[in-house]
C-alpha cells in the first residue's frame, strides 16, 4: 500500500511539473511565459 501511494505521488507530481514548464519555458509544446501571458490578457486578467 505504501508504495502503491509513493508512485501515485511520484507520477502526479511529475504531470504537474510538465504542466508547469509547458508555461513557464516552453517546454512540450507549450508557449511560454509570453504566450501564456498573452492569453491571460486576451481573457481580461492583467498580467504582472
Amino acid at each position: 500500500m505504501e508504495w502503491g501511494l509513493l508512485l501515485l505521488r511520484v507520477v502526479i507530481g511529475l504531470l504537474f511539473v510538465g504542466h508547469g514548464m509547458q508555461k513557464l519555458a516552453g517546454w512540450f509544446g507549450g508557449y511560454g511565459l509570453n504566450g501564456t501571458g498573452g492569453f491571460f490578457e486576451s481573457i481580461g486578467i492583467k498580467t504582472g
